[in-house]
């Protein structure tokens, strides 16, 4: 932990993560068209430029950083989560490119030109961050991805993360779902399964126990219907506590539409009863 000289904490570290938690200015999240919740918070989440490492607090680079970003309000993990909820204004960068604005999940259909023996059409994998954006993206291992027209502003779970935490935050991306490289997997089952970051919640075949080690910006795993066995079907970011103190996320879903932190299409909450409450299975620090 950091420390401003009266004591109190400002920043907080994770060994061997990237992701940092520092304290800034008290900001509201809400989304008043699915959910009464709000999430009230000081904590602002971003990247350092590498892993946290024990003795990084002496280094020249670390300095420069963490004055360059304690009482920032460029937007941070959190409030980049939030520019694709419905209602988001659209934002575009000077080469044209639509880079935020309202998101929708992929859409419910079926590829034309990949028809079964039995001439049932074969289900489309879910939208990446490149269909959103509507433009090919080319990966360091030289793999070049292509969108799809009827996918623009389009991502599933894994897309939404990768969009906020690769595109947005540049933290690196893979092409793949291989466990070797360094960059952000495509799926949210290879994510969860993956070496980048820190388990703050182990991955079980079951509900944590106990879950108050989270920190914002911790992506959550859940367990869904679709997927058989045991394998992570969906995945969301931590946001915090809202104002009744229930742990709350946000992700892109598809019974909602798209990016929500509401209780559309089940309840974004980690306690309880609901849906992804009893379908969390573990989580991770990048």
């Amino acid at each position: 932990m950091a420390r401003d000289p009266r004591g109190t904490v400002v920043a907080t570290f994770t060994d061997g993560a990237r992701t940092a938690v520092l304290t800034g200015p008290s900001r509201t999240f809400a989304e008043p068209r699915t959910t009464d919740a709000k999430v009230v918070t000081k904590s602002w989440v971003r990247l350092l430029p590498k892993p946290w490492a024990r003795g990084a607090e002496r280094s020249g680079w670390f300095r420069t950083w963490l004055r360059s970003r304690l009482g920032s309000r460029d937007p941070d993990i959190l409030a980049t989560a939030f520019d694709y909820v419905a209602g988001a204004p659209a934002r575009t960068t000077a080469a044209g490119v639509k880079y935020s604005g309202a998101a929708r999940y992929t859409p419910d259909t079926t590829s034309g030109s990949g028809r079964a023996a039995q001439g049932k059409p074969k289900p489309r994998t879910g939208s990446d961050f490149y269909d959103y954006l509507g433009i090919p993206w080319t990966f360091p291992d030289a793999v070049t991805r292509r969108p799809e027209k009827d996918r623009a502003r389009s991502v599933d779970s894994s897309g939404y993360v990768r969009l906020v935490y690769g595109y947005r935050a540049k933290f690196p991306l893979s092409s793949r779902d291989s466990a070797a490289g360094s960059g952000l997997q495509r799926t949210p089952d290879a994510i969860a399964h993956g070496r980048l970051g820190v388990p703050v919640i182990p991955l079980t075949d079951r509900r944590p126990a106990v879950i108050q080690q989270l920190q914002p910006g911790d992506l959550v795993f859940f367990r869904t219907r679709e997927l058989p066995g045991k394998r992570i079907g969906h995945i969301g970011v931590y946001l915090g506590l809202d104002t009744a103190d229930h742990p709350r996320f946000i992700s892109s879903r598809k019974n909602a539409g798209g990016p929500t932190m509401g209780d559309k299409g089940g309840t974004s909450r980690l306690d309880g009863d609901g849906y992804y409450a009893q379908g969390l299975r573990g989580a991770r620090r990048l």
